[in-house]
């Protein structure tokens, strides 16, 4: 029986429609249950959107998990939790949602797929995305950048509001 190794994953999720609370809450347990064990959950910060404009702000949070999932098997899953809690896949790049996951990184693995890119290629420019990363692990190199994720931070330009909730 070949034995599985656990590997250290970092979520962001954020959500602007609905019972937004609910849906950040509903989405840990689901991770937590579908993919594997969430070993630190960041506070939530309440954003501005980021790449358009939406009538309702989002919630933010970033949480570490340890699974044994491989990046395609976690990716599909959490596609599957957010298609599951409803939110629907349009085209348009950035659009309000119900629930949106994105894989920040993967041990310090790089991956450059179309359909999977990993660290998250936009993480280093968003302060919704940072600012919670940076309170549940200040510390972590990014694996291009080879910068801590308290030093990306610091350097990030975003000025959208963020607020700790």
């Amino acid at each position: 029986m070949k034995e599985q190794i656990v590997k250290t994953a970092y979520l962001s999720i954020g959500s602007n429609l609905g019972e937004r609370e609910k849906n950040l809450s509903e989405v840990v347990a689901r991770i937590r249950k579908e993919t594997g064990n969430v070993v630190a959950v960041s506070s939530v910060y309440e954003t501005e959107p980021w790449g358009f404009v939406a009538s309702s702000l989002f919630l933010n949070m970033v949480v570490r998990v340890e699974t044994e999932l491989e990046p395609q098997i976690l990716l599909d899953a959490l596609l599957h939790i957010e298609k599951s809690m409803g939110r629907a896949m349009n085209m348009e790049k950035y659009s309000s949602r119900i629930i949106d996951i994105d894989i920040l990184f993967y041990e310090d693995i790089i991956i450059d797929r179309h359909n999977l890119k990993i660290p998250h290629p936009h993480l280093h420019e968003r302060r919704f995305v940072l600012e919670p990363l940076a309170e549940i692990s200040p510390d972590y190199v990014h694996p291009v950048f080879k910068k801590t994720v308290s030093s990306l931070l610091e350097l990030c330009n975003d000025t959208g509001a963020i607020s700790k909730i």
